[in-house]
């Protein structure tokens, strides 16, 4: 005698049953969970946007976890002034298209006050920290969405999904929380903050893949196109008024692309012919270097770089 129990095992089980999910639409729904989860616990969250594709898939699951309804959300960037500009360009496009409400934390307005100082290597990534510590403490965000995910980066790799920050944004690893069973501890006192990464079980791979299925506009520079560059530190760096390049530095023009983007002065790109999402995927499929193992300088400064930065509160 077969019982209910069993016939739902037999509809339910395996991948091809109509029922499963795929191992996007598992990630699509953490993801959406963990914004309504938020919505739900905290007063006054922000979500972090550059441009960047990871802010751009985290922004595309917050409008389907509120829709129809508006994002609850304002957004954040830390604007180095040595971003790109079609990235800077596409961040206000997106802003506009969904009448979100934009916060824009400038380091150069630190620098200008003399409240932050120009590194000798001309990278501002370091210098985000205090603009955005005292953005969150100013506007008294108590959550902050960011796209970090496990797999760009061994300090990243231990990060929970609800990341405790203390009243100085800085992170303690003996204060953060076990996360069973997608049970989430959002508790903090005043002044205290949780930094939240809804991407964190994704892989650039996954990004790719959702970019595909959803047909998620991005900047035009995460694909390939021709460029003036130069090399620097085994990567392909885009010539600009942050300092580069240097006398003895050549400038080329190359059929590049960006697997990550930051701050000029320390994003390098990748020879790539790569000009859709399907080259795109088959490119990285077959690449055994993380993105930013690949091409972010800042984080080839030192061995603990990411986590440096990561107590002093900048990730």
């Amino acid at each position: 005698m077969t019982t209910f129990a069993a016939t739902v095992r037999e509809r339910t089980d395996g991948p091809d049953s109509p029922y499963a999910l795929s191992h996007l639409d598992a990630l699509e729904s953490e993801s959406v969970h963990v914004f309504r989860e938020v919505a739900g616990e905290f007063e006054r969250p922000v979500v972090l946007f550059s441009g960047g594709k990871d802010s751009v898939v985290m922004l595309h699951l917050a409008l389907k976890a509120f829709a129809p309804a508006a994002v609850p959300f304002s957004l954040l960037h830390v604007d180095t002034g040595h971003n790109f500009p079609e990235v800077i360009e596409y961040r206000d496009q997106v802003v506009a298209r969904h009448g979100l409400r934009l916060h824009v934390a400038s380091v150069q307005e630190y620098i200008d006050r003399g409240e932050l100082r120009e590194r000798p290597d001309g990278t501002r990534n370091p210098l985000q920290t205090v603009p955005l510590t005292e953005a969150i403490r100013r506007h008294r965000f108590d959550a902050v969405f960011g796209g970090g995910r496990r797999d760009e980066e061994k300090a990243r790799a231990k990060e929970r999904v609800f990341s405790l920050r203390d009243e100085f944004s800085q992170w303690d690893p003996r204060r953060q929380r076990p996360e069973l069973w997608n049970l989430y501890n959002g508790r903090h006192a005043p002044g205290e903050h949780v930094r939240v990464f809804p991407l964190s079980n994704w892989t650039e791979l996954d990004v790719w893949q959702y970019v595909r299925r959803e047909r998620i506009e991005l900047p035009g520079i995460y694909f390939a196109h021709e460029r003036e560059v130069f090399a620097r530190g085994g990567m392909w760096l885009t010539a600009g008024a942050w300092g580069g390049p240097k006398p003895s530095e050549p400038v080329e023009r190359r059929l590049i692309r960006y697997r990550t983007v930051g701050d000029m002065s320390c994003t390098g790109a990748v020879d790539s012919g790569a000009a859709t999402p399907d080259a795109v995927i088959e490119e990285i499929a077959a690449s055994r270097l993380t993105e930013r193992g690949a091409t972010r300088a800042d984080d080839k400064l030192s061995e603990a770089a990411m986590e440096d930065r990561k107590r002093e509160g900048y990730f």
